[in-house]
């Protein structure tokens, strides 16, 4: 993530620097976590603030991908994190492996703030190991002013027409690549027969040859400046497209979306547990979190910070509006174990196909 927009991240020392959890503070040694997490994915000053609330001081680390993350804490068994900050598949594959902490949910009683629904998600239902951040959907992001047809469809991507051929982009992440072409296939975004999938990856070989690039990060500056009119984006993504452009639209094709989600998870290897929980209970509360959805503009699954938010915000951004039940009703991403391999050869087929 990248916070891309003055507008975003003012504010937050007021904000942050007015909370006090001094009632939760430790009475042992003050301790210095390391926390990884996107680039822009919390107030620049948190820490400052989760010191002077806590006594505890911390070191942010940034990590580009979940894949990068990854390799290092599989690599490491966890060990030199506290807290790890990584989507949903990635936070059930490192539970499925032993690396995450039991979350002690009397040691977060902020946990009490989140949506009903945010504990009740497939891949950790009651938020064992698991604390969720930010959730939401994956659709189509476009130029509703140089489009000659709204989308509707996966397929309008896929196969689009003609006056967009050439003026598309696709997420270059494979989970998120490979959801575009399960869904319009009408398969689930957790799909792992080989048959299926290898439809999948045909109908991801032709739309390719229609494609200007794959691309995760530039994606709405591209809409922005009108070299690319439509592209599979993450609503927070588009978001920010909108900021730019009032003409930049999203919807959710009628195929649907994934259900994605950001977590915190606490590593088992960390020497500092008792002050990891403290950190996840200082991002959920209500003006903290708020943070996250005013500034990163990213639903936020805690219920009082969202409706903490200015009523001008979703008016400006329509997707922050959804209701959490039209939300959850999506398919959450889940580790797919050892097809997990498959699912990379198959994406590299499709990247390397002419």
């Amino acid at each position: 993530m990248k916070i891309t927009n003055d507008r975003r991240a003012r504010g937050a020392r007021a904000i942050l620097l007015g909370v006090s959890l001094a009632a939760l503070a430790s009475t042992a040694s003050a301790a210095n976590l390391v926390i990884s997490n996107w680039d822009g994915y919390m107030a620049p000053d948190a820490m400052d603030a989760f010191k002077a609330a806590t006594g505890n001081t911390g070191e942010v680390v940034k990590h580009a991908t979940n894949e990068e993350i990854m390799g290092k804490l599989v690599a490491s068994g966890g060990k030199g994190y506290d807290v790890v900050f990584v989507s949903s598949p990635f936070a059930e594959v490192l539970h499925n492996l032993g690396l995450t902490e039991t979350i002690e949910a009397s040691k977060v009683p902020n946990l009490a703030n989140l949506y009903p629904e945010a504990a009740g998600l497939a891949y950790d239902p009651g938020n064992s190991f698991s604390v969720p951040y930010t959730w939401g959907t994956t659709g189509l992001c476009y130029r509703s002013d140089l489009v000659k047809t709204e989308p509707t469809s996966w397929n309008d991507l896929l196969k689009p027409a003609d006056d967009i051929k050439g003026k598309t982009t696709m997420l270059a992440t494979d989970r998120w690549l490979l959801a575009a072409g399960q869904l319009a296939d009408g398969f689930s975004v957790n799909e792992i027969d080989p048959a299926k999938m290898e439809q999948v990856k045909n109908t991801l070989i032709e739309a390719k040859k229609t494609l200007l690039a794959y691309d995760d990060t530039t994606f709405y500056a591209k809409l922005v400046s009108g070299e690319a009119l439509m592209v599979q984006a993450w609503d927070g993504w588009c978001n920010y497209g909108i900021t730019d452009n009032k003409d930049i639209k999203y919807v959710i094709p009628k195929e649907g979306s994934d259900l994605w989600v950001d977590t915190m998870v606490v590593m088992k290897a960390s020497e500092n547990k008792d002050a990891a929980f403290q950190f996840i209970n200082f991002m959920l509360d209500v003006k903290n979190h708020a943070w996250a959805a005013e500034n990163i503009l990213y639903k936020v699954p805690n219920k009082a910070a969202m409706e903490s938010l200015p009523a001008e915000l979703s008016a400006t951004y329509p997707n922050m509006a959804m209701p959490v039940a039209e939300l959850t009703k999506y398919e959450v991403l889940r580790d797919v174990g050892e097809a997990q391999k498959e699912y990379s050869r198959i994406v590299s087929e499709i990247k390397a196909a002419q």
